[in-house]
C-alpha cells in the first residue's frame, strides 16, 4: 500500500440558506478553492469521489452526474459515496483507498449538501420538509410511519447509555459548558455559520427543549448548505505538488471504520443500544495502522451531531473513559481556544476538541461535513505544529456508522 498525503483542501461559506447558489455552484467553489490551495489544475486529478447524502436535496436523483463537467472532471472515473451522516467520511476513505492502491497518484473528494432547498408549503419554512427527508432513512413499513427523526434516534442511544452510567451525560450544566467552548472556536473559523454568535452555558441551559432530558435546542448541529473538497495524492505527487504550493503535507497515517446492525438488541447481530461499538472498533482500527494511541492525539474533529453524542464518542474514542466522559470539563481535558494564540499548540495532556466550531456551530452540510473537519484538523496541525490529529465520522440510525482518520504532519513541517 502506498502512502497517502493531503496536498490541499477548500470550503466555501457555511449557511443555512444558499439563495444565490444551487448546489452545482457550491461544488464548483470548493473544487476551486482546494485546487487553488494545492496550486494545481484539474488537468493533474486523475479521478473525483463525491460525498452526497440525500438525492431529495438536491432536487435530483444521480447528482454527481451533473457535477462532472461542471468541476473539470469529463472523461475521468467519478465514484458516489452516501453513508448517511458518515457521507463525507466514507467518501474520503474510497479516495484514500484509489490513492493507496495505486489506481490512481491523484483524487479529488468534494462533498456537500443544499438542505434548505426543501419547502414546507403549510408552514412556509424548510424545517419539516428537511426533517421528513432525513427520516425517510429509517426503516419505512414500522419507524418512519411512526414519526422518527435524528434526534429521537440518537436521544434513545443517549438515554441508553445514561441508565449504564447515570449522571455522566445527564450533567446539563457539563453539556452547556461543552457548548461555550464550541462556541469559542466558531468564532475563530471564518467559514463557520455560527462565527458571529455568542452563546453562553447559562443561554444553554435555558435554550428550549426539544427531547427532554439530554437535548436542549442549543445542544443541536444546524442545517446547512455547502461544500468541502479534499485533495489526496501519492507520496510522490504529494512532495511534488507541496514543493510548487509551499503547502505543508499531512499525511493520512491510519485509517479505521466499521458498521453495527440496524436493529437494538443483543448478541452480535443486533446493536448495543447504550454503546457507540462503530467509533471504539473504527479507531482502534485506525491507532492499529497507525501505530499510535489516544494520548499521542492533540486536536480532533469529531462528527458532534448532539453534545451528550458528543461526550459518548470522545470515550469510545479513548480519550476520556466511558462512563466519565464529564472529565472533559471536570478535568479540563478540552482545551477552551481562547486561552490559545493561533499559532499555540494545546498544553500537555490536554485536546483541542473541534476547533471548526464543529457541527453545531461550524456547519452540518451533511455530504461534505467531514471535508469541513478534515479541512478544519488540516489547518490547525499546520498552524500551531502539532504533529498529530484525528478526524472522525458517524452517521445512520443510532449512529451505526463509523470512522476514524489519522493525520500526521510531515515531519519536514513539524520541526
Amino acid at each position: 500500500m502506498r502512502k497517502v498525503g493531503i496536498v490541499g483542501a477548500g470550503i466555501t461559506d457555511c449557511r443555512g440558506r444558499w439563495i444565490e447558489a444551487t448546489y452545482w455552484d457550491l461544488f464548483q467553489q470548493a473544487t476551486r478553492r482546494a485546487c487553488e490551495d494545492a496550486k494545481i489544475t484539474t488537468a493533474e486529478i486523475d479521478s473525483v469521489v463525491y460525498g452526497i447524502y440525500n438525492d431529495i436535496f438536491e432536487h435530483q436523483a444521480i447528482p454527481e452526474s451533473s457535477l462532472t463537467g461542471l468541476i473539470g472532471m469529463a472523461n475521468k472515473p467519478g465514484t458516489r459515496v452516501t453513508s448517511g451522516g458518515a457521507t463525507g467520511f466514507y467518501a474520503m476513505r474510497t479516495a484514500v483507498m484509489e490513492v493507496a492502491s495505486g489506481t490512481s497518484d491523484c483524487v479529488l473528494c468534494v462533498g456537500g449538501e443544499k438542505a434548505t432547498d426543501c419547502f414546507d408549503p403549510r408552514s412556509k419554512t424548510a424545517t419539516p420538509m428537511v426533517i421528513d427527508t432525513i427520516a425517510k432513512s429509517w426503516d419505512p413499513f414500522f419507524e418512519y410511519p411512526l414519526g422518527a427523526t435524528a434526534s429521537d434516534s440518537y436521544m434513545q442511544l443517549c438515554m441508553a447509555y445514561n441508565d449504564e452510567h447515570p449522571g455522566d451525560i445527564g450533567d446539563p450544566l457539563v453539556r452547556a459548558k461543552i457548548v461555550e467552548i464550541l462556541c469559542h472556536s466558531g468564532n475563530r473559523n471564518p467559514y463557520a455559520q455560527r462565527r458571529d454568535e455568542t452563546v453562553t452555558a447559562e443561554q444553554v441551559m435555558t435554550s428550549r427543549w426539544i427531547i427532554a432530558p439530554f437535548l436542549r435546542l442549543l445542544e443541536v448541529c444546524m442545517y446547512t448548505e455547502g461544500a468541502g473538497a479534499v485533495l489526496f495524492a501519492s507520496e510522490k505527487k504529494a512532495r511534488e505538488i507541496s514543493e510548487r504550493s509551499g503547502q505543508p503535507i499531512v499525511w493520512v497515517r491510519g485509517i479505521g471504520a466499521a458498521n453495527e446492525s440496524y436493529s437494538p438488541g443483543r448478541g452480535g447481530n443486533y446493536k448495543r443500544l447504550h454503546r457507540i461499538d462503530s467509533d471504539r472498533i473504527a479507531s482502534e482500527r485506525a491507532y492499529a495502522a497507525a501505530g499510535v494511541k489516544p494520548s499521542d492525539i492533540r486536536i480532533v474533529e469529531l462528527h458532534d451531531a448532539f453534545v451528550a453524542q458528543l461526550m459518548i464518542t470522545m470515550g469510545e474514542l479513548g480519550f476520556v473513559p466511558v462512563g466519565r466522559t464529564r472529565t472533559l470539563i471536570d478535568e479540563g481535558l478540552m482545551v477552551d481556544p481562547k486561552s490559545l494564540r493561533d499559532d499555540q499548540p494545546p498544553p500537555s495532556g490536554k485536546l483541542l476538541v473541534n476547533p471548526s466550531g464543529g457541527l453545531i456551530f461550524g456547519g452540518h452540510f451533511v455530504g461534505g461535513s467531514n471535508m469541513f473537519s478534515t479541512w478544519s484538523c488540516r489547518r490547525e496541525m499546520t498552524k500551531r505544529k502539532v504533529p498529530l490529529g484525528m478526524v472522525h465520522g458517524t452517521g445512520a440510525i443510532n449512529a451505526v456508522f463509523g470512522g476514524a482518520m489519522i493525520l500526521e504532519l510531515d515531519e519536514r513541517s513539524a520541526r
